[in-house]
Protein backbone atom coordinates (compact mmCIF):
# COMPACT_ATOMS: atom_id res chain seq x y z
CA UNK A 1 0.00 0.00 0.00
CA UNK A 2 2.76 2.30 0.62
CA UNK A 3 3.47 2.03 -2.82
CA UNK A 4 0.24 3.36 -3.78
CA UNK A 5 0.27 6.29 -1.76
CA UNK A 6 3.56 6.86 -3.23
CA UNK A 7 2.51 6.87 -7.07
CA UNK A 8 -0.61 8.51 -6.12
CA UNK A 9 1.78 10.95 -4.46
CA UNK A 10 3.96 11.46 -7.54
CA UNK A 11 1.04 11.37 -9.77
CA UNK A 12 -1.01 14.45 -7.97
CA UNK A 13 2.56 16.68 -7.98
CA UNK A 14 3.26 15.45 -11.69
CA UNK A 15 0.01 16.98 -12.40
CA UNK A 16 0.48 20.03 -10.16
CA UNK A 17 3.52 20.87 -11.77
CA UNK A 18 2.04 20.87 -14.83
CA UNK A 19 -0.38 22.79 -14.29
CA UNK A 20 1.60 25.53 -13.25
CA UNK A 21 3.84 24.91 -16.33
CA UNK A 22 0.71 25.39 -18.52
CA UNK A 23 -0.32 28.56 -16.19
CA UNK A 24 3.37 30.49 -17.16
CA UNK A 25 3.00 29.26 -20.60
CA UNK A 26 -0.72 31.22 -20.96
CA UNK A 27 0.92 34.08 -18.94
CA UNK A 28 3.64 34.32 -21.56
CA UNK A 29 1.66 33.72 -24.49
CA UNK A 30 -0.87 36.94 -23.27
CA UNK A 31 2.21 39.22 -22.53
CA UNK A 32 3.31 39.05 -25.98
CA UNK A 33 0.03 39.05 -27.53
CA UNK A 34 0.12 42.79 -25.59
CA UNK A 35 3.20 43.80 -27.09
CA UNK A 36 2.39 42.80 -30.03
CA UNK A 37 -0.73 45.01 -30.00
CA UNK A 38 0.81 47.66 -28.93
CA UNK A 39 3.88 47.73 -31.69
CA UNK A 40 0.99 47.56 -34.36
CA UNK A 41 -0.43 50.54 -32.68
CA UNK A 42 3.18 52.43 -32.53
CA UNK A 43 3.60 51.87 -36.27
CA UNK A 44 0.10 52.31 -37.51
CA UNK A 45 -1.37 54.65 -35.74
CA UNK A 46 -0.02 58.09 -35.57
CA UNK A 47 -0.35 59.91 -32.12
CA UNK A 48 -3.33 62.09 -31.99
CA UNK A 49 -2.61 66.05 -31.71
CA UNK A 50 -5.86 68.03 -31.13
CA UNK A 51 -5.99 71.45 -33.53
CA UNK A 52 -6.29 74.30 -32.11
CA UNK A 53 -8.37 75.85 -35.31
CA UNK A 54 -11.60 75.11 -36.95
CA UNK A 55 -9.75 74.50 -40.33
CA UNK A 56 -7.32 72.27 -38.51
CA UNK A 57 -10.35 70.16 -37.42
CA UNK A 58 -12.23 70.14 -40.53
CA UNK A 59 -8.55 69.15 -42.72
CA UNK A 60 -8.19 66.08 -39.79
CA UNK A 61 -11.81 65.01 -40.74
CA UNK A 62 -10.92 65.18 -43.84
CA UNK A 63 -8.14 62.76 -43.79
CA UNK A 64 -9.77 60.67 -41.43
CA UNK A 65 -12.77 59.92 -43.80
CA UNK A 66 -10.15 59.34 -46.68
CA UNK A 67 -8.58 56.60 -44.37
CA UNK A 68 -12.04 55.22 -43.64
CA UNK A 69 -13.06 54.92 -47.36
CA UNK A 70 -9.56 53.34 -47.87
CA UNK A 71 -10.09 50.55 -44.61
CA UNK A 72 -14.07 50.11 -46.06
CA UNK A 73 -12.54 49.31 -49.72
CA UNK A 74 -10.48 47.11 -48.07
CA UNK A 75 -12.57 45.49 -46.28
CA UNK A 76 -15.54 44.91 -49.28
CA UNK A 77 -12.46 43.34 -51.04
CA UNK A 78 -11.77 41.03 -48.64
CA UNK A 79 -15.20 40.30 -47.93
CA UNK A 80 -15.84 39.48 -51.75
CA UNK A 81 -12.56 37.15 -52.08
CA UNK A 82 -14.18 35.27 -48.67
CA UNK A 83 -16.99 35.08 -51.29
CA UNK A 84 -15.87 33.87 -54.00
CA UNK A 85 -13.52 31.18 -51.89
CA UNK A 86 -16.34 30.16 -49.88
CA UNK A 87 -18.27 29.79 -53.74
CA UNK A 88 -15.56 27.68 -54.68
CA UNK A 89 -15.11 25.30 -52.17
CA UNK A 90 -18.82 24.26 -52.21
CA UNK A 91 -18.75 23.30 -55.92
CA UNK A 92 -15.55 21.55 -54.98
CA UNK A 93 -17.09 19.95 -51.86
CA UNK A 94 -19.85 19.00 -54.81
CA UNK A 95 -17.38 17.57 -57.54
CA UNK A 96 -15.93 15.29 -54.99
CA UNK A 97 -18.94 14.09 -54.06
CA UNK A 98 -20.15 13.07 -57.39
CA UNK A 99 -16.99 11.50 -57.79
CA UNK A 100 -17.63 9.79 -55.02
CA UNK A 101 -21.13 8.68 -55.85
CA UNK A 102 -22.76 10.16 -52.66
CA UNK A 103 -25.28 12.18 -53.14
CA UNK A 104 -28.52 12.72 -51.73
CA UNK A 105 -31.33 10.70 -53.27
CA UNK A 106 -34.00 12.41 -54.48
CA UNK A 107 -37.35 11.54 -52.69
CA UNK A 108 -39.53 9.37 -55.10
CA UNK A 109 -43.33 9.84 -55.37
CA UNK A 110 -46.18 7.04 -55.99
CA UNK A 111 -47.29 6.98 -59.43
CA UNK A 112 -50.20 4.94 -60.08
CA UNK A 113 -50.18 3.53 -63.82
CA UNK A 114 -51.49 0.42 -65.50
CA UNK A 115 -49.05 -2.15 -67.23
CA UNK A 116 -50.10 -1.68 -70.32
CA UNK A 117 -49.57 2.16 -69.52
CA UNK A 118 -45.82 1.68 -68.50
CA UNK A 119 -45.09 -0.21 -71.54
CA UNK A 120 -46.01 2.14 -73.57
CA UNK A 121 -43.98 5.01 -71.24
CA UNK A 122 -40.92 2.55 -71.59
CA UNK A 123 -41.24 1.21 -75.07
CA UNK A 124 -42.43 4.78 -76.44
CA UNK A 125 -45.67 4.76 -79.21
CA UNK A 126 -44.00 2.80 -81.31
CA UNK A 127 -44.59 -0.70 -79.76
CA UNK A 128 -48.33 -1.34 -79.09
CA UNK A 129 -48.24 -4.58 -76.51
CA UNK A 130 -50.42 -5.45 -74.83
CA UNK A 131 -50.22 -7.19 -71.18
CA UNK A 132 -52.98 -9.32 -69.77
CA UNK A 133 -51.86 -11.21 -66.93
CA UNK A 134 -54.58 -13.04 -67.26
CA UNK A 135 -54.30 -14.11 -70.72
CA UNK A 136 -52.13 -16.78 -70.57
CA UNK A 137 -53.60 -18.54 -67.59
CA UNK A 138 -55.59 -22.34 -67.88
CA UNK A 139 -58.07 -22.20 -66.04
CA UNK A 140 -59.00 -25.29 -63.41
CA UNK A 141 -62.34 -26.56 -62.11
CA UNK A 142 -62.49 -27.88 -58.92
CA UNK A 143 -64.10 -31.18 -58.40
CA UNK A 144 -66.22 -31.17 -55.53
CA UNK A 145 -66.31 -34.76 -53.72
CA UNK A 146 -69.40 -35.12 -51.77
CA UNK A 147 -69.91 -38.14 -49.91
CA UNK A 148 -73.18 -39.98 -48.52
CA UNK A 149 -72.24 -40.92 -45.15
CA UNK A 150 -70.59 -38.28 -43.70
CA UNK A 151 -72.16 -35.26 -41.84
CA UNK A 152 -72.46 -31.85 -42.80
CA UNK A 153 -70.39 -30.81 -39.48
CA UNK A 154 -67.51 -32.87 -40.09
CA UNK A 155 -65.90 -31.00 -42.95
CA UNK A 156 -65.72 -27.28 -42.70
CA UNK A 157 -65.15 -26.72 -46.28
CA UNK A 158 -68.53 -27.71 -47.13
CA UNK A 159 -71.09 -25.65 -47.43
CA UNK A 160 -68.38 -22.49 -47.12
CA UNK A 161 -70.96 -20.08 -49.93
CA UNK A 162 -74.00 -21.08 -47.24
CA UNK A 163 -71.89 -19.53 -44.70
CA UNK A 164 -70.73 -16.43 -46.41
CA UNK A 165 -71.91 -13.00 -46.08
CA UNK A 166 -74.24 -11.99 -43.18
CA UNK A 167 -76.79 -14.55 -44.20
CA UNK A 168 -74.09 -17.63 -43.12
CA UNK A 169 -73.34 -15.72 -39.98
CA UNK A 170 -77.15 -15.70 -39.12
CA UNK A 171 -77.67 -19.52 -40.72
CA UNK A 172 -74.90 -20.42 -38.18
CA UNK A 173 -75.80 -18.44 -35.12
CA UNK A 174 -79.10 -19.31 -35.31
CA UNK A 175 -78.23 -23.51 -35.72
CA UNK A 176 -75.74 -23.28 -32.39
CA UNK A 177 -78.43 -22.01 -30.44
Amino acid sequence: TSSTVQAVCFYVSSQSLLLQIGKEMLEEEAREAEEEKMKYMRENCPSLCIPQCTQEIQELCRQLHKQIDLVDEERYDMEMKVKKANKEIDDLKMKVQDLNGRFKKPTLRRVRMSADAMLAALLGSKHKVSLDLRANLRQVKKEVKEEVGEKQTGDWRKNIEDKAGMDGRKKMFEAEA
